[in-house]
Protein backbone atom coordinates (compact mmCIF):
# COMPACT_ATOMS: atom_id res chain seq x y z
CA UNK A 1 0.00 0.00 0.00
CA UNK A 2 1.29 3.32 -1.07
CA UNK A 3 2.23 5.78 1.83
CA UNK A 4 1.68 9.79 1.72
CA UNK A 5 4.89 11.58 2.59
CA UNK A 6 4.52 14.87 4.38
CA UNK A 7 7.00 17.95 5.09
CA UNK A 8 6.65 20.60 7.46
CA UNK A 9 9.39 23.34 7.67
CA UNK A 10 12.13 20.31 6.89
CA UNK A 11 15.34 21.24 6.45
CA UNK A 12 18.72 19.93 6.46
CA UNK A 13 22.30 21.55 6.82
CA UNK A 14 25.34 19.80 6.28
CA UNK A 15 27.94 19.85 9.16
CA UNK A 16 30.34 21.89 7.16
CA UNK A 17 27.89 24.34 5.48
CA UNK A 18 26.40 27.15 7.19
CA UNK A 19 23.71 27.31 5.18
CA UNK A 20 20.89 24.48 4.52
CA UNK A 21 21.30 22.23 1.94
CA UNK A 22 17.50 22.38 1.53
CA UNK A 23 14.32 23.85 2.66
CA UNK A 24 13.05 24.50 5.14
CA UNK A 25 10.35 23.05 3.31
CA UNK A 26 6.07 22.33 3.39
CA UNK A 27 5.32 19.55 1.19
CA UNK A 28 1.81 17.07 0.76
CA UNK A 29 2.53 14.11 -1.20
CA UNK A 30 -0.44 12.42 -1.22
CA UNK A 31 -0.19 8.26 -1.32
CA UNK A 32 0.10 6.98 -5.20
CA UNK A 33 0.70 10.49 -6.48
CA UNK A 34 3.76 10.72 -9.17
CA UNK A 35 5.80 13.82 -8.44
CA UNK A 36 8.64 15.37 -10.33
CA UNK A 37 10.70 17.09 -8.84
CA UNK A 38 12.49 19.72 -10.32
CA UNK A 39 15.16 22.84 -9.62
CA UNK A 40 18.37 24.22 -9.89
CA UNK A 41 21.77 22.17 -9.68
CA UNK A 42 22.58 22.41 -5.91
CA UNK A 43 18.78 23.18 -4.99
CA UNK A 44 18.81 20.21 -2.41
CA UNK A 45 17.09 17.96 -4.71
CA UNK A 46 19.01 14.80 -3.83
CA UNK A 47 19.25 15.57 -0.44
CA UNK A 48 15.31 15.79 -0.10
CA UNK A 49 15.22 12.15 -1.72
CA UNK A 50 17.79 11.05 0.50
CA UNK A 51 16.17 12.37 3.58
CA UNK A 52 12.64 10.76 2.50
CA UNK A 53 14.55 7.81 2.23
CA UNK A 54 16.20 7.70 5.73
CA UNK A 55 19.70 7.53 4.55
CA UNK A 56 21.09 11.13 5.32
CA UNK A 57 23.30 9.87 8.60
CA UNK A 58 22.18 11.77 11.82
CA UNK A 59 26.19 12.52 12.15
CA UNK A 60 26.83 14.17 8.98
CA UNK A 61 24.66 17.09 9.40
CA UNK A 62 21.79 18.61 11.52
CA UNK A 63 17.46 18.25 10.26
CA UNK A 64 15.17 20.87 11.25
CA UNK A 65 11.29 20.28 11.33
CA UNK A 66 9.76 17.36 10.57
CA UNK A 67 9.48 14.99 7.98
CA UNK A 68 7.31 11.82 8.04
CA UNK A 69 6.60 8.84 5.40
CA UNK A 70 3.06 7.51 6.52
CA UNK A 71 2.97 8.51 10.04
CA UNK A 72 6.60 8.16 11.52
CA UNK A 73 9.89 9.25 10.35
CA UNK A 74 11.20 7.55 7.18
CA UNK A 75 13.81 4.35 8.58
CA UNK A 76 15.02 2.25 5.72
CA UNK A 77 14.78 -0.58 7.76
CA UNK A 78 11.14 -1.06 7.53
CA UNK A 79 11.53 -1.63 3.56
CA UNK A 80 9.18 0.59 2.35
CA UNK A 81 11.53 2.90 0.45
CA UNK A 82 12.90 2.24 -3.13
CA UNK A 83 15.54 4.34 -3.85
CA UNK A 84 17.87 5.21 -7.28
CA UNK A 85 20.85 6.91 -6.71
CA UNK A 86 22.60 9.43 -9.00
CA UNK A 87 25.53 7.71 -8.71
CA UNK A 88 25.28 4.18 -10.39
CA UNK A 89 28.77 3.12 -8.85
CA UNK A 90 27.58 4.28 -5.50
CA UNK A 91 24.84 1.69 -5.50
CA UNK A 92 26.59 -1.88 -6.72
CA UNK A 93 27.11 -4.42 -3.54
CA UNK A 94 27.80 -7.18 -5.00
CA UNK A 95 30.42 -8.92 -7.47
CA UNK A 96 27.22 -10.57 -9.67
CA UNK A 97 24.19 -8.61 -11.20
CA UNK A 98 21.86 -11.72 -9.68
CA UNK A 99 22.66 -10.96 -5.73
CA UNK A 100 23.06 -7.08 -6.23
CA UNK A 101 19.05 -7.59 -7.14
CA UNK A 102 18.37 -9.99 -4.71
CA UNK A 103 19.59 -7.71 -2.31
CA UNK A 104 16.58 -5.85 -1.28
CA UNK A 105 14.11 -8.54 -1.58
CA UNK A 106 16.69 -10.49 1.15
CA UNK A 107 16.54 -7.98 3.87
CA UNK A 108 12.74 -7.80 3.21
CA UNK A 109 12.60 -11.43 3.87
CA UNK A 110 10.38 -12.71 0.57
CA UNK A 111 10.70 -16.64 0.06
CA UNK A 112 13.61 -17.92 -1.86
CA UNK A 113 11.84 -19.44 -4.63
CA UNK A 114 9.93 -15.76 -4.82
CA UNK A 115 13.75 -14.26 -5.09
CA UNK A 116 14.49 -16.12 -7.93
CA UNK A 117 11.73 -15.66 -10.19
CA UNK A 118 12.13 -11.76 -9.61
CA UNK A 119 15.70 -11.59 -10.43
CA UNK A 120 15.03 -12.86 -14.19
CA UNK A 121 11.79 -11.40 -14.50
CA UNK A 122 13.13 -7.52 -13.47
CA UNK A 123 16.67 -8.11 -15.36
CA UNK A 124 14.71 -8.53 -18.47
CA UNK A 125 11.94 -5.73 -17.73
CA UNK A 126 14.97 -3.50 -17.35
CA UNK A 127 16.66 -4.42 -20.75
CA UNK A 128 19.46 -6.23 -19.22
CA UNK A 129 20.07 -9.37 -21.41
CA UNK A 130 22.59 -10.57 -18.80
CA UNK A 131 22.85 -14.33 -16.50
CA UNK A 132 22.49 -13.65 -13.03
CA UNK A 133 26.26 -14.69 -12.71
CA UNK A 134 27.59 -12.11 -15.17
CA UNK A 135 29.86 -9.49 -13.27
CA UNK A 136 29.12 -6.18 -12.09
CA UNK A 137 32.22 -4.91 -12.41
CA UNK A 138 32.02 -5.30 -16.47
CA UNK A 139 28.56 -3.18 -16.44
CA UNK A 140 28.60 0.36 -18.14
CA UNK A 141 27.76 3.09 -16.16
CA UNK A 142 24.25 2.92 -17.85
CA UNK A 143 23.93 -1.02 -17.11
CA UNK A 144 24.63 0.03 -13.55
CA UNK A 145 21.28 2.37 -13.35
CA UNK A 146 19.35 -0.53 -14.87
CA UNK A 147 20.88 -2.73 -12.29
CA UNK A 148 19.02 -0.55 -9.60
CA UNK A 149 16.22 0.00 -11.36
CA UNK A 150 15.54 -3.69 -11.46
CA UNK A 151 16.29 -4.37 -8.00
CA UNK A 152 13.43 -1.48 -7.26
CA UNK A 153 11.47 -3.36 -9.40
CA UNK A 154 12.07 -7.00 -7.81
CA UNK A 155 11.04 -4.89 -4.50
CA UNK A 156 7.70 -3.68 -5.24
CA UNK A 157 8.11 -0.80 -2.66
CA UNK A 158 5.71 1.28 -0.74
CA UNK A 159 7.71 4.30 -2.02
CA UNK A 160 9.95 4.57 -4.95
CA UNK A 161 12.44 7.68 -5.03
CA UNK A 162 14.41 7.80 -8.25
CA UNK A 163 17.98 10.41 -8.60
CA UNK A 164 18.16 11.26 -12.19
CA UNK A 165 16.99 7.30 -13.38
CA UNK A 166 18.08 7.81 -17.05
CA UNK A 167 20.79 10.31 -16.98
CA UNK A 168 23.47 7.06 -17.62
CA UNK A 169 20.79 5.66 -20.23
CA UNK A 170 21.06 6.23 -23.81
CA UNK A 171 18.56 8.07 -25.58
CA UNK A 172 17.03 5.62 -27.54
CA UNK A 173 16.70 3.42 -24.46
CA UNK A 174 15.68 6.57 -22.26
CA UNK A 175 11.44 6.24 -22.65
CA UNK A 176 11.87 2.29 -22.06
CA UNK A 177 12.96 2.60 -19.33
CA UNK A 178 10.74 5.23 -18.21
CA UNK A 179 7.99 2.98 -18.87
CA UNK A 180 9.08 0.39 -16.49
CA UNK A 181 9.71 2.42 -13.93
CA UNK A 182 5.92 3.60 -14.54
CA UNK A 183 4.78 0.10 -15.17
CA UNK A 184 6.19 -0.78 -11.71
CA UNK A 185 4.47 2.19 -9.94
CA UNK A 186 1.26 1.37 -11.51
CA UNK A 187 1.56 -2.66 -10.31
CA UNK A 188 2.47 -1.64 -6.65
CA UNK A 189 0.39 1.72 -6.80
CA UNK A 190 3.40 3.47 -4.66
CA UNK A 191 3.94 7.03 -4.35
CA UNK A 192 6.55 8.34 -6.85
CA UNK A 193 9.01 11.02 -6.89
CA UNK A 194 11.75 11.48 -9.68
CA UNK A 195 14.40 14.01 -9.82
CA UNK A 196 14.77 14.50 -13.38
CA UNK A 197 16.50 17.06 -15.92
CA UNK A 198 14.76 15.15 -19.05
CA UNK A 199 11.81 17.13 -18.00
CA UNK A 200 9.40 16.42 -21.49
CA UNK A 201 10.33 12.64 -20.83
CA UNK A 202 8.30 12.51 -17.61
CA UNK A 203 5.64 15.57 -18.14
CA UNK A 204 2.83 13.68 -19.14
CA UNK A 205 3.22 10.64 -16.75
CA UNK A 206 3.08 12.54 -13.32
CA UNK A 207 0.71 14.08 -11.46
CA UNK A 208 2.15 16.64 -9.66
CA UNK A 209 5.27 18.69 -10.00
CA UNK A 210 7.37 20.69 -7.37
CA UNK A 211 9.81 23.34 -8.36
CA UNK A 212 12.78 24.06 -5.89
CA UNK A 213 14.72 26.95 -5.82
CA UNK A 214 17.38 27.90 -3.88
CA UNK A 215 15.21 28.85 -0.66
CA UNK A 216 12.43 26.47 -0.97
CA UNK A 217 9.57 25.70 -2.92
CA UNK A 218 9.12 27.99 -6.07
CA UNK A 219 6.39 26.57 -7.88
CA UNK A 220 4.24 23.55 -7.61
CA UNK A 221 1.40 21.95 -9.05
CA UNK A 222 -0.33 20.18 -11.86
CA UNK A 223 2.61 19.59 -14.78
CA UNK A 224 0.51 21.46 -17.37
CA UNK A 225 -0.35 24.64 -15.09
CA UNK A 226 3.30 24.97 -14.02
CA UNK A 227 4.21 24.96 -17.79
CA UNK A 228 1.23 26.52 -19.11
CA UNK A 229 1.19 29.94 -16.14
CA UNK A 230 3.20 33.07 -17.82
CA UNK A 231 3.60 34.38 -14.53
CA UNK A 232 5.82 31.16 -13.85
CA UNK A 233 8.10 30.72 -16.84
CA UNK A 234 10.49 34.06 -15.52
CA UNK A 235 10.40 31.41 -12.60
CA UNK A 236 11.69 28.27 -14.62
CA UNK A 237 14.19 29.70 -16.68
CA UNK A 238 15.82 31.39 -13.25
CA UNK A 239 15.74 27.85 -12.13
CA UNK A 240 17.63 26.82 -15.45
CA UNK A 241 14.69 23.97 -16.07
CA UNK A 242 14.68 22.13 -19.59
CA UNK A 243 11.11 23.53 -20.58
CA UNK A 244 9.73 21.29 -23.43
CA UNK A 245 9.66 22.57 -26.66
CA UNK A 246 5.53 21.84 -26.34
CA UNK A 247 5.33 23.96 -23.03
CA UNK A 248 7.21 27.00 -23.88
CA UNK A 249 10.59 28.09 -25.22
CA UNK A 250 13.80 25.59 -24.26
CA UNK A 251 15.91 27.65 -21.82
CA UNK A 252 19.44 27.99 -23.00
CA UNK A 253 21.80 30.87 -22.11
CA UNK A 254 22.05 34.32 -24.12
CA UNK A 255 25.21 34.27 -25.79
CA UNK A 256 26.30 30.45 -25.83
CA UNK A 257 26.52 29.60 -29.83
CA UNK A 258 26.19 26.86 -31.24
CA UNK A 259 29.36 25.38 -32.22
CA UNK A 260 29.01 24.31 -35.52
CA UNK A 261 28.36 28.18 -36.32
CA UNK A 262 30.47 29.47 -33.33
CA UNK A 263 33.72 27.57 -34.04
CA UNK A 264 35.62 27.74 -37.10
CA UNK A 265 36.64 24.85 -38.92
CA UNK A 266 39.57 23.01 -37.81
CA UNK A 267 43.01 22.63 -39.99
CA UNK A 268 44.99 21.83 -36.91
CA UNK A 269 47.82 19.43 -36.38
CA UNK A 270 46.71 16.03 -35.98
CA UNK A 271 47.57 15.25 -32.11
CA UNK A 272 45.83 11.86 -31.77
CA UNK A 273 45.46 8.82 -34.58
CA UNK A 274 44.52 5.06 -34.52
CA UNK A 275 43.96 2.34 -37.00
CA UNK A 276 41.81 -0.85 -36.37
CA UNK A 277 42.29 -0.22 -32.95
CA UNK A 278 40.11 -2.36 -30.29
CA UNK A 279 39.61 -1.85 -27.11
CA UNK A 280 38.99 -3.36 -23.79
CA UNK A 281 38.79 -3.44 -19.81
CA UNK A 282 42.15 -4.81 -18.56
CA UNK A 283 41.78 -8.87 -18.54
CA UNK A 284 39.30 -8.67 -20.25
CA UNK A 285 38.73 -11.80 -23.03
CA UNK A 286 37.27 -10.12 -25.74
CA UNK A 287 36.95 -6.26 -26.78
CA UNK A 288 34.29 -4.24 -25.93
CA UNK A 289 34.71 -2.78 -29.89
CA UNK A 290 37.01 -3.13 -32.70
CA UNK A 291 38.19 -1.53 -35.94
CA UNK A 292 38.26 1.93 -34.59
CA UNK A 293 40.30 4.19 -37.18
CA UNK A 294 40.50 7.89 -35.95
CA UNK A 295 42.23 11.08 -36.77
CA UNK A 296 41.59 13.56 -33.99
CA UNK A 297 42.88 17.38 -34.89
CA UNK A 298 43.62 20.17 -32.94
CA UNK A 299 40.67 22.65 -31.95
CA UNK A 300 38.39 19.81 -33.20
CA UNK A 301 35.40 18.05 -30.97
CA UNK A 302 34.41 14.52 -31.68
CA UNK A 303 31.51 12.80 -29.89
CA UNK A 304 31.45 9.08 -29.00
CA UNK A 305 28.54 7.75 -29.32
CA UNK A 306 26.61 4.55 -29.27
CA UNK A 307 24.25 2.30 -26.46
CA UNK A 308 24.85 1.18 -23.18
CA UNK A 309 27.70 -1.45 -22.95
CA UNK A 310 28.89 -0.27 -26.31
CA UNK A 311 32.53 0.35 -25.11
CA UNK A 312 32.50 4.37 -25.32
CA UNK A 313 34.01 4.49 -21.46
CA UNK A 314 36.76 2.07 -22.51
CA UNK A 315 37.15 3.72 -25.65
CA UNK A 316 37.83 6.83 -23.70
CA UNK A 317 40.29 5.17 -21.13
CA UNK A 318 42.02 3.99 -24.12
CA UNK A 319 42.70 7.08 -26.02
CA UNK A 320 43.89 8.85 -22.49
CA UNK A 321 46.69 6.39 -22.65
CA UNK A 322 45.20 5.12 -19.03
CA UNK A 323 44.70 1.48 -20.31
CA UNK A 324 46.41 -0.31 -22.61
CA UNK A 325 44.92 -1.20 -26.18
CA UNK A 326 43.18 -4.52 -27.08
CA UNK A 327 44.54 -4.59 -30.95
CA UNK A 328 45.83 -1.76 -32.86
CA UNK A 329 47.34 1.07 -31.13
CA UNK A 330 46.93 4.89 -30.44
CA UNK A 331 49.62 7.42 -31.73
CA UNK A 332 50.28 11.15 -30.42
CA UNK A 333 51.79 13.28 -32.78
CA UNK A 334 53.00 16.80 -33.29
CA UNK A 335 53.33 19.25 -30.52
CA UNK A 336 51.19 16.86 -28.04
CA UNK A 337 54.34 13.82 -28.56
CA UNK A 338 57.08 16.60 -28.51
CA UNK A 339 59.62 15.12 -25.80
CA UNK A 340 57.59 11.91 -25.51
CA UNK A 341 60.13 8.93 -26.73
CA UNK A 342 57.13 6.78 -27.64
CA UNK A 343 54.21 7.64 -29.61
CA UNK A 344 52.02 5.61 -27.54
CA UNK A 345 50.16 7.74 -24.29
CA UNK A 346 50.32 4.42 -22.86
CA UNK A 347 53.53 4.43 -22.58
CA UNK A 348 54.36 7.28 -21.06
CA UNK A 349 55.22 8.31 -17.19
CA UNK A 350 51.99 9.45 -15.22
CA UNK A 351 53.88 13.22 -15.01
CA UNK A 352 54.35 13.53 -18.65
CA UNK A 353 50.86 12.13 -19.70
CA UNK A 354 48.37 14.59 -17.00
CA UNK A 355 49.39 17.84 -18.58
CA UNK A 356 48.80 16.67 -21.90
CA UNK A 357 45.62 14.54 -22.03
CA UNK A 358 43.21 15.46 -19.20
CA UNK A 359 40.43 12.75 -18.16
CA UNK A 360 37.49 13.16 -16.85
CA UNK A 361 35.74 9.80 -15.84
CA UNK A 362 31.97 9.58 -15.54
CA UNK A 363 32.26 9.20 -11.70
CA UNK A 364 33.44 12.57 -10.43
CA UNK A 365 34.14 11.37 -7.14
CA UNK A 366 37.55 9.10 -8.47
CA UNK A 367 39.51 11.96 -9.42
CA UNK A 368 39.29 14.77 -6.87
CA UNK A 369 42.69 15.72 -4.71
CA UNK A 370 42.25 18.80 -3.07
CA UNK A 371 39.85 19.77 0.31
CA UNK A 372 37.81 22.62 -1.40
CA UNK A 373 36.69 23.34 -4.21
CA UNK A 374 39.18 26.35 -4.87
CA UNK A 375 41.92 24.06 -4.85
CA UNK A 376 40.66 21.22 -7.16
CA UNK A 377 40.28 24.15 -9.86
CA UNK A 378 44.15 25.60 -8.98
CA UNK A 379 45.88 22.38 -9.25
CA UNK A 380 45.78 22.05 -12.75
CA UNK A 381 47.22 25.80 -13.66
CA UNK A 382 49.35 24.87 -10.89
CA UNK A 383 50.91 22.11 -11.59
CA UNK A 384 51.45 23.32 -15.59
CA UNK A 385 53.28 26.26 -14.94
CA UNK A 386 51.31 29.19 -14.07
CA UNK A 387 51.82 32.51 -12.59
CA UNK A 388 50.28 32.55 -9.01
CA UNK A 389 47.93 35.58 -11.04
CA UNK A 390 46.86 33.24 -13.97
CA UNK A 391 45.93 30.60 -11.61
CA UNK A 392 43.69 32.54 -9.33
CA UNK A 393 42.04 34.78 -12.61
CA UNK A 394 41.54 30.80 -14.23
CA UNK A 395 39.95 29.74 -10.74
CA UNK A 396 37.67 33.16 -10.04
CA UNK A 397 36.25 32.70 -14.47
CA UNK A 398 35.38 29.11 -13.48
CA UNK A 399 33.49 29.40 -10.52
CA UNK A 400 31.74 32.80 -11.95
CA UNK A 401 30.80 30.81 -15.13
CA UNK A 402 30.04 26.98 -13.75
CA UNK A 403 28.06 28.58 -11.10
CA UNK A 404 30.13 27.28 -8.14
CA UNK A 405 31.40 30.89 -6.16
CA UNK A 406 29.39 29.78 -3.45
CA UNK A 407 30.76 26.65 -2.78
CA UNK A 408 34.30 27.47 -3.78
CA UNK A 409 35.55 26.82 0.19
CA UNK A 410 33.18 23.43 0.26
CA UNK A 411 35.03 20.10 0.23
CA UNK A 412 34.09 18.32 -2.90
CA UNK A 413 32.63 15.61 -1.84
CA UNK A 414 30.03 17.46 -0.04
CA UNK A 415 28.91 19.02 -3.64
CA UNK A 416 25.95 17.62 -4.90
CA UNK A 417 25.64 15.36 -8.36
CA UNK A 418 25.62 18.29 -10.61
CA UNK A 419 27.88 20.34 -8.66
CA UNK A 420 30.60 17.53 -8.77
CA UNK A 421 30.01 17.08 -12.51
CA UNK A 422 30.92 20.59 -13.00
CA UNK A 423 34.16 20.63 -10.79
CA UNK A 424 35.34 17.30 -12.24
CA UNK A 425 35.28 18.27 -15.81
CA UNK A 426 36.11 22.15 -14.69
CA UNK A 427 39.18 20.58 -13.08
CA UNK A 428 40.75 19.03 -15.61
CA UNK A 429 39.26 21.77 -17.88
CA UNK A 430 41.27 24.60 -16.13
CA UNK A 431 44.95 24.04 -17.71
CA UNK A 432 43.84 24.03 -20.86
CA UNK A 433 45.05 20.36 -22.16
CA UNK A 434 46.19 19.61 -25.76
CA UNK A 435 43.89 16.63 -25.38
CA UNK A 436 40.41 16.73 -22.91
CA UNK A 437 38.33 13.61 -22.94
CA UNK A 438 35.38 14.09 -21.29
CA UNK A 439 32.85 11.11 -19.88
CA UNK A 440 29.45 12.17 -20.22
CA UNK A 441 30.20 15.93 -19.01
CA UNK A 442 26.39 17.48 -18.85
CA UNK A 443 25.45 14.80 -16.62
CA UNK A 444 22.84 16.22 -13.69
CA UNK A 445 23.13 20.31 -15.28
CA UNK A 446 20.40 22.51 -15.53
CA UNK A 447 20.07 24.53 -18.53
CA UNK A 448 21.91 27.40 -17.40
CA UNK A 449 24.60 25.75 -15.99
CA UNK A 450 24.70 23.34 -19.20
CA UNK A 451 25.39 26.38 -21.06
CA UNK A 452 28.17 27.46 -18.78
CA UNK A 453 29.91 24.15 -19.13
CA UNK A 454 29.10 24.81 -23.36
CA UNK A 455 30.56 27.75 -22.90
CA UNK A 456 33.74 26.67 -21.52
CA UNK A 457 34.20 23.90 -24.18
CA UNK A 458 34.01 26.49 -27.00
CA UNK A 459 36.84 28.31 -25.27
CA UNK A 460 38.96 25.30 -24.79
CA UNK A 461 38.40 24.32 -28.61
CA UNK A 462 38.78 28.37 -30.02
CA UNK A 463 42.22 27.99 -28.16
CA UNK A 464 43.42 24.82 -29.95
CA UNK A 465 42.26 22.12 -27.62
CA UNK A 466 41.08 18.53 -29.03
CA UNK A 467 37.84 17.96 -27.38
CA UNK A 468 36.60 13.90 -27.04
CA UNK A 469 33.66 13.69 -25.48
CA UNK A 470 31.31 10.23 -24.95
CA UNK A 471 28.04 11.42 -24.22
CA UNK A 472 24.50 10.46 -24.94
CA UNK A 473 23.84 14.25 -25.02
CA UNK A 474 23.36 15.19 -28.67
CA UNK A 475 22.02 18.50 -27.84
CA UNK A 476 25.62 19.34 -26.19
CA UNK A 477 27.72 17.64 -28.92
CA UNK A 478 25.62 19.90 -31.89
CA UNK A 479 26.15 23.16 -29.65
CA UNK A 480 30.28 22.35 -29.42
CA UNK A 481 30.40 21.37 -33.42
CA UNK A 482 31.43 17.84 -32.71
CA UNK A 483 31.36 15.33 -35.45
CA UNK A 484 29.95 11.57 -34.30
CA UNK A 485 32.02 8.32 -34.05
CA UNK A 486 29.89 5.44 -33.33
CA UNK A 487 31.01 2.56 -31.49
CA UNK A 488 29.45 -0.96 -30.43
CA UNK A 489 29.84 -2.76 -33.98
CA UNK A 490 32.60 -4.53 -35.00
CA UNK A 491 34.19 -2.80 -38.61
CA UNK A 492 34.84 -6.03 -40.73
Amino acid sequence: MALPIRADSFSWRHADREETAVGPLDLNIAAGEKVLLLGPSGAGKSTLLHAIAGVLPAESGEAGGELLVGDAPPDPRRGEIGLVLQDPDSQVIFSRVGDDVAFGMENLGLPAEDIESRITTSLAALGLDLPPEHPTAALSGGQKQRLALAGIHAMSPQVIVLDEPTANIDPDSAAAVRDTVLDTQAATSATMIIVEHRVGLWLDHVDHVIVLGREGVVAQGPPRRVFGDPELSQVLVECGIWVPEAAGPRVTSPGVPSGAEALPRTNGEVVLTTERLGVARPGAKVPATTGLDLRIQAGEAVGIVGANGAGKSTTALTLAGLIPEFDGEVHASGTLRGGAKHARPYRWASAFLAPRIGMVFQEPEHQFLRSTVSAELALGPHLAGWSRAEVDDRVAELLDVLGLESVADAHPQGLSGGEKRRLSVAAMMAPRPRVLIVDEPTFGQDALTWAGLVEQFIDILTRGSAVVAVSHDHAFLDAIGARRVEVGERIE
